[in-house]
């Protein structure tokens, strides 16, 4: 979606492996010689859905956000993004740092029309040589699990990778992983971890779209709703994950570990570990620590937000001394 280079139209029939630069002559006056395969230039162009200079727009918590604007910042695109208000200053710096237009907006429900995808959608229809990445429903998100987290698993496990296990914004990495291994091997466990205040681990447990109680400290994981990358996902069970396990796990991370993540990988984790205990010794379980601490070091790591959150107590006392603030 975000190449330059629009697709590419040529006169005659040649595997990629055969296209050289010296195959291929630019225009008319480039035809010399032997029969030529020649681009057209000004039909190619036109069926880039991004001209350069365009501007890529997205409504994210933050991770997505930051993915895109490196790009968009490499490859010359604009790039706008509406994220929720509530989210870590770091990411909001990293986004402006990485030259994004960062619009912060107030936290509402999905069936909001000023939600903030919503938003997103509405600015990117609303002006030219612009697309809306949607995270959320386009199906790429998933489509690039199935084809590169999913088989890197099982080439790195010898294929006896017995479960994976993850938690859940878009839906694309369980839903493209979880769905990869499955065809590889039925028996292989996948395993929503769903936080507080979410309605996934309701809608899998019970089949209602229903939050569990509370909220979590986590961000960017979590949904309100069903999303076109999670439809259709083989998961064999899920788990709810209390905000006091995952704040635990983060400094056990760390401390333990050598690991500075944020609460999303502390979530996956404690679920990885309850995988484990329910499917006995032996088992080989695969998470994936999916953030960074530095990114949620204002909040996460900071002994007031904790205190007033609740959430001290949840992380060891011998590891208090990284806390700030």
């Amino acid at each position: 979606m975000l190449s330059k280079r629009s697709a590419a139209f040529f006169l005659k029939s040649l595997n990629s492996s055969q296209l050289s630069s010296e195959a291929i002559r630019n225009g008319f006056v480039g035809m010399v010689g032997r029969t030529p395969l020649v681009r057209l230039n000004k039909v190619s162009q036109e069926t880039g859905q991004l001209k350069p200079g365009g501007t890529v727009v997205e409504g994210t918590a933050g991770n997505t956000g930051i993915g895109l604007a490196h790009m968009c910042f490499a490859m010359g695109y604009k790039c706008v993004i509406y994220m929720p208000n509530n989210q870590s200053q770091e990411k909001i710096e990293m986004l402006k740092l990485l030259g994004a237009d960062v619009r912060p907006v107030p936290v509402v429900p999905w069936t909001d029309p000023d939600n903030y995808n919503h938003q997103a959608k509405r600015f990117a229809e609303s002006i030219e040589n612009a697309v809306w990445t949607n995270q959320f429903d386009n199906t790429a998100n998933k489509r690039a699990h199935l084809e590169t987290t999913g088989p890197e698993i099982w080439q790195e496990t010898g294929g006896k990778v017995n479960a994976v296990v993850f938690g859940t914004g878009t839906g694309g990495t369980l839903g493209g992983v979880g769905t990869y291994l499955k065809e590889k091997n039925p028996k292989v466990q996948v395993y929503l971890a769903d936080p507080q205040g979410s309605v996934l681990y309701n809608y899998f447990k019970h089949g209602k779209l229903e939050r569990s109680e509370g909220s979590s400290i986590a961000e960017g994981i979590g949904q309100g709703r069903l999303t076109n990358n999670l439809k259709d996902t083989p998961i064999d069970d899920a788990f709810l994950i209390k905000d006091t396990d995952a704040v635990e796990m983060v400094f056990r991370l760390l401390h333990e570990e050598g690991f500075f993540v944020g609460a999303s990988s502390g979530l996956n984790v404690v679920g990885a570990v309850q995988a484990a205990k329910l499917m006995g010794p032996g088992h080989t379980i695969v998470t994936c620590l999916c953030d960074t601490g530095q990114k949620y070091y204002g909040k996460l790591f900071s002994r007031k937000i904790l205190e007033e959150k609740g959430l001290l107590e949840a992380v060891p006392l011998q590891y208090r001394s990284s806390l700030h603030g």
